[in-house]
This record gives structure tokens, C-alpha cells and sequence, in this order.
């Protein structure tokens, strides 16, 4: 059955992106058809129009989403029409290496692929679909690996949040650094990503949550999602950060923006054998300087985490579970519902620094 439906399309970066009537391709074996219910407004995808990430054009934008399931083709198992799903933009291949590992977030087949063709215009124009989604969107396309089940009484704007930003804020604090309780966090930039590893920095069981961020207007979002400290960023951050921690820095920092800038600032709020731990996604001309003596002395851990470092599959499930239970609440993360021809506008904000996520709902 062919699907005509209304998409976000960029048609080149740094243009203004516009909604436009397009033509999804026929379910195949193996794929599923969901209707998209919401999807959030993550930063990648202002990569996609700034030009930090080079996808193909014409691309719908969009990644992070959630839906019902209204299609699937033969010899599908995991997905039934009526299912409420979470859309995966880097579903596990299971056969490739790392996946064989137990590291299917750097699965070889589905890691750095920006866009996929998928659809068309109806003027008959291929169209990519960015991550292999294409989620600000009615409708996506997608293989039966790329959507995991979530229960129906998670509303789909909160499911929406699982499929990227929590998932990845949430699985550094849980999977990457493995914060204990009792320990000391420091956050330091606060879209939705890094207000997620406050959320769960805290749910974790963390004694102190210093959020950080450029301006005072984050403090109350920051303490809606469990931080106890707040603190607007300056050139004497890590001063400040040692007199919030007897003097030592935090037992752990988590780095939200992907600035050289603020990895530094990172290292240097965490406490000799500490652990800093990278989430933001930083432009590849922009390089990181750490001494040699510094690193040595200092015991201090510096690594990247990469969607999480979860295993999507059970991780998505699990955090559908702490938030129907009120463990990880998220309602503080959607500061804006809007519509598709309002994205650009929640682009804008973004790149200002405003509010936490947008949330389309369809």
C-alpha cells in the first residue's frame, strides 16, 4: 500500500527546512510502517541543518519519535499492527563484531550512517531520511529492528524522549560511568540530554547533582530534574566546583555541549581519579589539549559515551518501567509541544540555548 504523508524536508544545510507532501515507500519483508504519535527536537538534527553532520539531500529530518505500529510486512516478529513503539535510529545488526561483543551502540553497520534513501517527492525525487528515520514525519518506514515495544499506558511524548536524549543521557550516568551512591556529579551543559543525566544522576542515588549552564535561566529546570546545585559557568568553574566538593572536584563529570572548551572544563572540575565522561557531540576541527603530565598525575578517566552505551533492546524497556513507576520522572523535559511547521522556530530556540526538549505532537 502506498503511504502519502507530510514531512520536514531540509534541502541543503544552512536552509531553512519546510514541510512538504512525500511518498513512502511500499512495507517490505522484515519492515513495519508506524504512524508517528511524537517526536523530540534533539540537537543532532540542528547538526543536520548547520552542517556539523553531512547527511544527503533532500532529507526528512527527525530521529528521536515514538508511534503506533499500523503495517508490517512478511516474517516480522517483533511488532504487531497496534503496538506502541520507540523508533531505534541505530538498530543492532547482532552479526558484526562489536555487536558480537556486546557493544551493539558501535554496531559497524548502523554507526555514522547520517541519512538513507528512503521515499520520494511526488515529483519523483528520492529522498534520504536522516539516521534511517526520518521521524518529523506522519509516517516512517522502517526495518523491524529499528522499533522496540513500549507499554501503552507510556504516553507517546515521554516514549519519544527514550529513543535518544534520555537514553543517551541516562545510559552514560547508568552503563558508561556507572555512578554509585553517595557520589558527587557535576553536569555541565543542560539541554535534554544533559538534563536527563541529572534525572538519573539522582535516581541513581547521587549526593550531590551540580548542573551547570551558561545562563540562570536553566536553575529551575535543572532542579526540577534532581540537581542540588546550580551553577552558571565562568572562568573560575572549577574553583567554584571544588568549593561545592571539600576541595576535590566531583567524583564524576559529564560533558552535554561537545565543545573542546567544556571537556577541558570537565577534566578540570573532576577530582584526581575521577571520571569524566564525554556525551556532547563536538565538530571534528575542534581538538582537545590535556598536558602529558596532567593526565599521568591527575588518575583521571576521560572517555566518550556513545548513545548510552546500551543495549537499546532491553535498555528502552527498562527506562519505559522507571518512568511508568516514577523513578526517572521526565514530564520537567518537554518545555514546548508544537507542531511540524513550528520546528524551525524550536531550532532557533535551541541554538539560543532555550528551554529543555520540543516535542511534536502528530
Amino acid at each position: 500500500m502506498t503511504a502519502y504523508f507530510n514531512g520536514l524536508v531540509l534541502t541543503e544545510a544552512g536552509a531553512r527546512p519546510g514541510v512538504a507532501e512525500l511518498r513512502l515507500p511500499e512495507v517490505g519483508p522484515g519492515q513495519v510502517r508506524v504512524r508517528v504519535r511524537a517526536a523530540g527536537v534533539c540537537h543532532s538534527d540542528l547538526s543536520m541543518v548547520n552542517g556539523t553532520i553531512r547527511p544527503s539531500f533532500p532529507l526528512v529530518l527527525g530521529h528521536e519519535a515514538a508511534g503506533e505500529v499500523v503495517e508490517v510486512g512478511a516474517h516480522v516478529t517483533r511488532a504487531a499492527v497496534g503496538d506502541h513503539v520507540v523508533l531505534n535510529w541505530q538498530p543492532a545488526c547482532r552479526t558484526c563484531w562489536f555487536c558480537e561483543q556486546g557493544e551493539p551502540w558501535l554496531c559497524s553497520t548502523s554507526s555514522g550512517v547520517a541519512s538513507l534513501e528512503n521515499g520520494v517527492t511526488l515529483d519523483g525525487v528520492p529522498v534520504h531520511v536522516a539516521l534511517g528515520l526520518g521521524a518529523f514525519a506522519e509516517q516512517v518506514v522502517a526495518p523491524e529492528n529499528a522499533v522496540i515495544k513500549v507499554p501503552p499506558a507510556l504516553p507517546l511524548e515521554l516514549a519519544a524522549l527514550l529513543s535518544c536524549g534520555v537514553l543517551t543521557g541516562a545510559g552514560a550516568v547508568r552503563n558508561t560511568a556507572q555512578v554509585r551512591p553517595g557520589e558527587s556529579v557535576v553536569v555541565i551543559g543542560l539541554g535534554g540530554v544533559g538534563l536527563s543525566v541529572v534525572a538519573a544522576a539522582r535516581a541513581a542515588g547521587a549526593g550531590q547533582v551540580i548542573a551547570v549552564d551558561v545562563t540562570e535561566a536553566k536553575k529551575s529546570l535543572a532542579e526540577a530534574a534532581g540537581a542540588t546545585d546550580f551553577v552558571v559557568s565562568s572562568d573560575t568553574l572549577s574553583k567554584d566546583i571544588r568549593g561545592r566538593t571539600s576541595g576535590r572536584g566531583a567524583d564524576h563529570a559529564f560533558e552535554c555541549v561537545g565543545r573542546a572548551a567544556t571537556i577541558r572544563a570537565a577534566w578540570r572540575a573532576t577530582r584526581r581519579g575521577g571520571k569524566v565522561t564525554v556525551v556532547g557531540m563536538g565538530s571534528n576541527d575542534d581538538q582537545v589539549s590535556l598536558s602529558a603530565l596532567d593526565i599521568f598525575s591527575s588518575a583521571r578517566t576521560l572517555r566518550s559515551s556513545v548513545y548510552g552505551s546500551a543495549d537499546f533492546d532491553l535498555e528502552i524497556p527498562r527506562l519505559a518501567d522507571d518512568v511508568l513507576t516514577g523513578r526517572l520522572p521526565l514530564d520537567h523535559l518537554i518545555t514546548d509541544r508544537i507542531t511540524l511547521p513550528e520546528i524551525p522556530e524550536a531550532f532557533d530556540r535551541m541554538s539560543r540555548g532555550e528551554g529543555a526538549r520540543s516535542v511534536v505532537t502528530l
